[in-house]
């Protein structure tokens, strides 16, 4: 094991929509918290989200990043795991990040990774993953169901649009039509560029007589309203990009749920039952991803030096998944 260093080069934000490239301090584990050298850096949309908006919890110097990969490379009191593991991770945002040659985080959100699963798809996975997992099971199952899945070109939705896939149900996504082929060979059941003012015309022409089980949505709460009057009587609109502060339809009409999908909120209110269940789920994400069961977008990565450019890119929407190599 290498010796830990005592400072390290970070990206901090100084303000909103800045980050700048400075040497902080490597802070000791405490009880219950693993430092994990990080060798990969995944970048996700909620990073130059609250980058650009701010957090409460933030100040100046504040390092961003909530997915990550390397070694434990040290273990506070009561944590056992073994030194030198390669692991995944999901970083509180209130705490400082993956945007680091080092993190320090809670040893309870940490996933282990499986032997044969490379650093790049184990860094793409956490949020995007974890979100799509959470977002699925808010709707019960049952069989013989149509739901929608948006913007399925992106991480979240081509993750979810696949779990959704094994779970039994029709699939119907919205994404560009450059993604079309590859969707419908994973076996989506129709795909509607969003660009087309009538897609919505167009799934219901498809659905026939049928009505949608759940409409996932990866938009944003303006979106995810306009989706309501698909549904079928309680149905499940599911909101990932955002929240519905009220219902979209009036009330005695189709009676559908509202779910929220909050990631981050496991790190404030999950309970140990919580995180067992995180992490089991997590680590059957990533063994699906080394066996190959599941497919992310196309990995894009770059030096640790560009990686406020490769978040521009995220921001601009270019597609793929973007990584930093520390």
């Amino acid at each position: 094991m290498n010796e830990i260093a005592t400072t390290q080069q970070v990206w901090s934000w100084q303000r909103q929509g800045e980050l700048a490239r400075q040497e902080k301090p490597v802070t000791a584990p405490g009880p219950g918290e693993v430092l994990v050298a990080n060798r990969l850096i995944g970048l996700n949309p909620v990073d130059w989200k609250i980058i650009d908006w701010g957090h409460a919890d933030w100040q100046q110097g504040h390092v961003p990043g909530v997915d990550g990969v390397g070694l434990i490379v040290a273990c506070g009191e009561g944590v056992n795991l073994p030194l030198g593991a390669r692991v995944a991770y999901h970083q509180a945002l209130s705490r400082d990040g993956s945007f680091a040659a080092y993190t320090r985080l809670a040893a309870a959100a940490v996933l282990l990774v499986p032997e044969g699963l490379s650093d790049e798809l184990a860094a793409s996975a956490p949020c995007p993953g974890l979100t799509a997992w959470q977002a699925l099971n808010k709707v019960p199952l049952e069989a013989d169901r149509d739901v929608l899945v948006t913007g399925a070109g992106g991480a979240v939705g081509l993750l979810l649009a696949q779990m959704a896939v094994a779970a039994g149900w029709r699939v119907w996504v919205t994404a560009s039509s450059r993604h079309r082929e590859r969707l419908l060979a994973l076996g989506i059941s129709g795909v509607f560029d969003y660009r087309d003012e009538n897609w919505r015309d167009v799934l219901q022409q498809a659905l026939g007589p049928r009505r949608l089980h759940a409409a996932f949505d990866t938009v944003s709460g303006e979106h995810a309203r306009s989706l309501a009057p698909l549904l079928d009587y309680n149905g499940h609109l599911v909101c990932i990009q955002d929240r519905l502060e009220q219902q979209p339809l009036p009330a005695f009409s189709s009676a559908i749920s509202l779910h929220e999908v909050a990631l981050n909120s496991i790190h404030v209110h999950g309970t140990e039952r919580d995180w067992r269940l995180w992490r089991e789920v997590g680590i059957a994400l990533l063994e699906q991803l080394r066996v190959g069961s599941l497919q992310t977008p196309a990995l894009h990565q770059v030096d640790f030096a560009e990686l406020p450019e490769a978040l521009a890119q995220v921001k601009a929407g270019k597609g793929g998944k973007w990584l930093a190599r520390v």
